[in-house]
């Protein structure tokens, strides 16, 4: 009886927040839309056109992978964070937590409904590139792969964000001051090989390398780091962070006075 209430509640909470966000477009669709068509226009048609090929591909298409991992990992986080501190704010998360459903069911759903979030964008930004280069698939398990479980490791970290933040700039501040600048600085733009050597040892020190690449390894079949090691590490890492979020829940972090 309690695994049929589990399993009900979880799937009332998991359509709930998935349809958040499905049934507000001009919030979560329209706005990377808009960004990436112009990141497509700027870097990779006007500057594209002025950089030599890098690692054999057109600058255009190496971007590309880039720019999903960044639709990717922004939208998964902010929907779970978003979910999770506006519940808190609000205070109907009380709903959830105060129900026979289990923290781990709780947990699954936010992350699971916020990946599916960043897996569409993802593929959304895929598309609009695909309006400006031709775009293939080289490896696609390495793709589909990468992309679902690093939507899912930024769902779990916004999970734990939206418990720890205190107010909605706490939230602006995590996205736009911590997960783009790393982005930006995990090959998205450039070769790892275009930096001087000491810059290229730093730089593996940023998660997103590993990232970037195993998409990138999924579209062109190119990487700088072993694409196998990189997603064994992740789906770990993604797990960690999944089992910290549920013991945040069951601790009652961020969610009692």
């Amino acid at each position: 009886m309690s695994t049929d209430i589990d399993l009900t509640g979880f799937i009332t909470l998991l359509r709930r927040e998935t349809l958040r966000f499905i049934r507000r477009p001009r919030n979560t669709f329209i706005p990377p839309f808009i960004t990436n068509i112009l990141y497509f226009s700027v870097f990779g048609v006007v500057l594209g056109e002025r950089i030599n090929l890098i690692a054999g591909v057109p600058y255009i298409l190496f971007i590309l992978p880039g720019l999903v991992v960044l639709g990717a990992i922004s939208n998964a986080f902010e929907n779970a964070s978003f979910s999770i501190f506006h519940g808190r704010w609000n205070r109907y998360i009380e709903e959830a937590i105060t129900s026979p459903l289990s923290y781990r069911s709780m947990v699954i759903a936010y992350v699971l409904s916020s990946a599916l979030r960043g897996v569409i964008v993802g593929i959304l930004v895929a598309l609009i590139g695909a309006f400006f280069t031709a775009v293939g698939v080289a490896q696609p398990v390495y793709l589909a792969a990468f992309g679902i479980i690093i939507s899912l490791l930024f769902a779990a970290l916004g999970v734990a964000g939206g418990l720890w933040a205190d107010d909605f700039d706490d939230l602006t501040m995590m996205n736009q001051f911590i997960l783009r600048p790393l982005v930006f600085f995990g090959g998205v733009f450039y070769s790892l090989n275009e930096l001087p050597l000491i810059l290229q040892q730093v730089s593996l020190l940023n998660p997103m390398i590993y990232m970037v690449n195993g998409v990138r390894f999924g579209f062109l079949g190119v990487s700088e780091v072993d694409p196998t090691q990189s997603l064994i590490v992740l789906v770990g890492l993604t797990g960690i962070v999944v089992i910290g979020d549920i013991v945040l829940f069951r601790r009652g972090y961020g969610l009692t006075e």
